[in-house]
């Protein structure tokens, strides 16, 4: 399509004479998806509102009990310094955005009344600033009126570095003012293209009340009592919560959107593993829906037979990958173990690295274990497709692999493991607790003793391993491991959130209590540059360029070796309607959900 047929058939729905939706079909048609059909609009400051959601209740209430099974439990109730998914989801259960993110990647207004639009001056021409307006009449759980004094506040508080919080990328180097009661402004440095981060999404955009944590600023932020008892705006109010093990909640009575939530009550209950959570969804119907189950799917399938729930999977752009130390783990510099100064013994060596990522059988993990469940990648960015790399690949090969560390050196000794100089290929490899993975664990451990590559596999309880405890040593924060494995999710339909992760202002260190979001503790010059760019590129094909060219220099690397693309694996039981994104938590949408007579 010409651009000019394009910019006629945008100005068709900005005038209301083509339907939105009929917009991203032939947007579909011609070979987008639809989440990027949805964000061009978006760009063009034409915006998606809330009646799109199906929900079909007409009261507040009457649903009884909604029963929640997550294998991996919360251990608090504060969105801002939450380093894995089950603390995000759990914190949003009570706090709320000025937006989420739907599943077709339209912005949802939640404690906005309206998405900003160039129409409707929320977005300025120059790309520097938004406007937000504020929903009016909405009520913290304790009774007391949401204002701009809360959405300020929550910029001040994350944006303080001595806070420690996950998310002060996203606030450090943006200015927050109060136009009045219900209008707040966000100012750039620089032009932004993607200005839907800061008080958008679950991760980073949940807003606290002022008056209930402006007493626990920088270095006490942790002391709060509300970051176990939790006063939201959200649709369910707490009534009582034991870290590491079960959540309740109870319907607020006085939520800001009409007849909502449908249920009475909550219970997400944590712990355990994905195959039990699977089996008490789709077999016992014991819980309503089950979390991330990430399950062989032979075992899903068979449990599904049950005839009671069925799984789900929502395409986003979430990756399984393992990741190489560039550091070094055992030894300390400067007091500090995997310290940004050091250099892996082993790993800082490319043939070593590219040896590793030959040892790794993607497709037959992908086809053995995981089915519906994983889709073989070579690339961490794989979502949504202009921001695709079309130029890496992967391959399997235990001869070639040997090839590589031969001729680099690395010779086998008497016990046939490699060795060079003071370095020995005798490796720990750690991950979560979960069958798959530890299957996962097995199959790579089995092609590196192959290649004379001995490793110890060492997993950890899923609570401890994406637990937020600075005393800890077994956290994927710390990585006190050679490699280590996971998944780590992207909750917005543009990559900026996502891909800073890899950024050298990011590396999580003893400095910032391990809170910044680069746990990877990769640095690369010519990545930093390109991020840099790409957040004031405001040609969305140059800007498509430079995530692509992220990903190539981050995969090329091979500190880090996409293993696949998750569909987010859920377990609903029959009669449940559930409004679940990929591009944003779980609970985002909960208090749409209902259950069907």
């Amino acid at each position: 399509m010409e651009e000019r047929d394009l910019r006629a058939l945008i100005e068709e729905v900005r005038e209301g004479k083509l339907p939105r939706r009929s917009f991203i079909q032939q947007m579909v048609g011609l070979g987008l998806t639809a989440p990027m059909a949805s964000m061009m609009l978006m760009h063009e400051g034409i915006a998606q509102t809330m009646a799109t959601i199906p929900y079909k209740p007409t009261k507040r209430g009457g649903g009884g009990a909604l029963k929640l099974l997550y294998w991996q439990a919360a251990v608090h109730l504060n969105p801002h310094y939450a380093a894995g998914t089950k603390d995000v989801d759990a914190s949003r259960v009570f706090y709320e955005p000025l937006a989420n993110w739907d599943t077709e990647g339209n912005l949802i207004p939640f404690l906005a009344a309206e998405i900003p639009t160039r129409a409707n001056g929320g977005l300025a021409a120059d790309g520097k600033s938004v406007t937000w307006k504020l929903k009016r009449g909405v009520k913290w759980h304790d009774g007391k009126d949401f204002s701009a004094d809360d959405v300020v506040f929550t910029a001040q508080y994350a944006g303080d570095p001595a806070a420690a919080m996950t998310t002060v990328g996203t606030y450090k180097d943006i200015k927050v003012s109060k136009v009045d009661s219900h209008t707040v402004r966000v100012e750039f440095q620089k032009a932004t293209p993607f200005w839907a981060e800061p008080f958008v999404g679950s991760t980073a955009g949940p807003i606290l009340p002022k008056h209930v944590f402006e007493g626990y600023m920088g270095a006490k932020s942790r002391d709060n009592p509300a970051n176990l008892k939790p006063v939201g705006t959200g649709p369910y109010k707490i009534v009582d919560f034991k870290p590491g093990d079960i959540l309740r909640a109870e319907a607020f009575k006085d939520y800001h959107i009409p007849n909502q939530p449908f249920f009475d009550t909550l219970e997400i209950k944590g712990g355990g593993d994905a195959t039990s959570a699977a089996r008490a969804v789709l077999q016992t119907a014991e819980y309503d829906v089950g979390w991330n189950l990430a399950v062989e799917d032979e075992i899903l399938k068979r449990l599904e037979g049950a005839g009671k729930g069925k799984m789900t999977f929502h395409v986003g752009s979430d990756i399984e990958f393992v990741s190489l130390n560039p550091t070094d783990p055992w030894n300390e510099v400067d007091g500090e173990r995997g310290s940004a100064k050091s250099k892996h013994p082993a790993f800082s060596e490319k043939a070593v690295r590219d040896a590793m990522s030959l040892l790794i059988d993607r497709k037959g993990i992908q086809e053995v274990i995981y089915g519906r469940g994983a889709i073989t990648t070579s690339n961490f960015l794989n979502n949504p497709p202009r921001f695709v790399s079309k130029s890496t690949k992967y391959e399997f090969n235990i001869e070639k692999a040997n090839a590589v560390l031969e001729a680099a050196g690395w010779k086998k000794g008497a016990d046939g493991i490699r060795a060079k100089g003071n370095a020995k290929l005798k490796l720990v490899y750690q991950t979560s607790v979960s069958g798959p993975r530890q299957k996962c664990q097995a199959i790579i451990k089995d092609a590196c003793s192959k290649a004379g590559i001995d490793l110890e596999l060492k997993s950890v309880v899923a609570s401890v391993f994406f637990g937020s405890d600075f005393a800890n040593p077994d956290t994927f924060q710390k990585f006190w491991a050679d490699m280590q494995m996971y998944t780590t999710t992207m909750t917005q339909p543009d990559p900026q959130f996502f891909m800073e992760q890899f950024t050298s202002d990011q590396i999580a260190q003893k400095a910032n209590k391990w809170a910044s979001r680069n746990y990877v503790r990769w640095s690369n010059k010519e990545y930093d540059e390109a991020f840099k760019a790409a957040q004031v590129e405001l040609d969305p094909v140059k800007r498509a360029a430079l995530f692509i060219r992220m990903n190539d220099l981050l995969v090329t690397d091979g500190y880090v070796i996409p293993l696949f693309a998750r569909p987010r694996p859920v377990g609903v039981v029959n009669k449940m309607v559930t409004s679940i994104s990929a591009w944003d938590a779980l609970p985002s949408f909960m208090s749409y959900w209902y259950r069907e007579a």
